[in-house]
């Protein structure tokens, strides 16, 4: 089996995609795990505040990340780690978002990456009554992992692609996507730098935050 990609996570201090305050990493070659790694992010100026409902989900608080690297610092090791890996993430959108959201408000180049949601593969792949995380990874066999802990949720990630590549026979993220009909995205720059948390929002749309 040659199912080789990098699962991420990423904890946010907000509602803003670039107020990045954790990241975990698992890297996957031959359809197991080879390496794992995580850290506190310190966000930008203006992204930097910890909102009580955000603390309450994943328990990190601006302490933690005072003597932390910022996004500027730490982008370049998410990059070399993934090391051009197709990068899998559970409701891709919301990470893959904080990656394009973080480059966008430091006034980085966005590097190339692609990712797949295990989210949708989950959803081609399982009957479940719920598709969260924690109900996808244990029908993937993986259980008992604290949930919102970026590190454990890129391993429970990591899992629900492996099992579901045995599930349909696919020995390439890529062959996994095709058969479960859910594409392979480029990360976009995005076309306006992300809004502070602290600005009032201009629309109706639900804030989206990661499962």
């Amino acid at each position: 089996m040659s199912l080789d990609f990098t699962a991420i996570d990423f904890e946010t201090a907000n509602s803003s995609p670039a107020s990045a305050c954790s990241v975990g990493l698992v890297k996957v070659r031959s359809g197991k795990v080879v390496e794992r790694a995580s850290w506190f992010i310190r966000p930008p100026f203006g992204h930097d505040a910890f909102l009580e409902w955000n603390t309450r989900i994943h328990g990190i608080v601006a302490e933690d990340v005072v003597r932390a690297k910022t996004w500027e610092q730490q982008y370049p090791d998410i990059v070399a780690f993934a090391a051009g890996d197709v990068l899998v993430a559970h409701n891709a959108r919301f990470d893959m978002g904080v990656i394009a959201g973080g480059c966008s408000a430091t006034g980085i180049e966005l590097g190339e990456h692609h990712s797949l949601c295990s989210l949708q593969v989950a959803r081609k792949t399982y009957t479940l009554d719920s598709y969260r995380l924690p109900v996808a990874a244990m029908a993937a066999g993986f259980e008992d992992f604290q949930h919102h802990d970026a590190a454990a949720d890129a391993e429970a990630c990591a899992a629900i692609v492996v099992h579901a590549a045995g599930r349909h026979d696919a020995d390439t993220v890529e062959a996994l996507g095709a058969a479960t009909r859910v594409s392979i995205d480029p990360v976009r720059v995005r076309a306006d730098k992300p809004r502070p948390a602290n600005q009032p929002r201009l629309s109706n749309r639900p804030m989206i935050f990661a499962d």
